[in-house]
């Protein structure tokens, strides 16, 4: 489950460190707080982060029924480009979704996947290594380039199909799959647009 500390220190400007030094703990100590369950911190610890954080302890909890999901740095809509893993927000999905899987979030770069798909959309993103034909994914190319499209599958290989027909389909033969490799990171659940 998604702790509300980390994201609260990081608004703050505070380091780990720092909050373990208004904690008398250490940063090791500490830094299990960030990964754990807020529901078994006690209240008097949360009490205390409630002071240093300058916020009111219901922060806390209520944010303890919602499910965050990393959003994890661009995915390109165009022509694949090495894939970011830094989180660069969260979004929040309900809880009926959270029980169905994994999820992350993409934010879309570029125009491959217009007019539906906008390049500054969030894409919400099921991990699963296949998804059937006709299914918008996030696919590896070659390793370590991540690409946004529609997967046609064939009994000879898989297509990446922008929806935008200025931009070419790419076909990958069952070799190419193999040798590449090509390999489906996750299916598109949920398109999020930005204004």
């Amino acid at each position: 489950m998604f702790n509300i500390l980390r994201e609260i220190r990081l608004n703050k400007g505070l380091t780990q460190k720092k909050v373990a030094q208004q904690l008398g703990i250490e940063q090791q100590s500490y830094a299990r707080l960030e990964s754990t369950d807020i529901k078994s911190i006690s209240i008097r610890r949360l009490n205390e982060l409630s002071n240093i954080f300058q916020v009111p302890i219901e922060t806390f909890i209520e944010n303890t029924n919602k499910n965050k999901i990393p959003v994890l740095g661009t995915i390109p809509a165009g022509i694949p480009i090495e894939a970011i893993e830094e989180i660069i927000d969260y979004e929040e999905i309900p809880q009926t979704m959270a029980a169905k899987g994994e999820f992350f979030g993409l934010k879309v770069k570029g125009d491959s996947m217009s007019p539906r798909i906008q390049s500054g959309d969030v894409v919400i993103v099921q991990k699963q290594e296949d998804a059937n034909s006709g299914d918008v994914c996030v696919v590896m190319v070659n390793g370590f380039d991540a690409t946004l499209k529609q997967i046609k599958k064939d009994y000879n290989g898989i297509t990446l199909v922008p929806f935008n027909k200025e931009y070419k389909e790419m076909f990958y033969s069952n070799k190419d799959i193999q040798e590449l490799p090509i390999k489906i990171i996750g299916k598109v659940v949920e398109l999020r647009g930005k204004f």
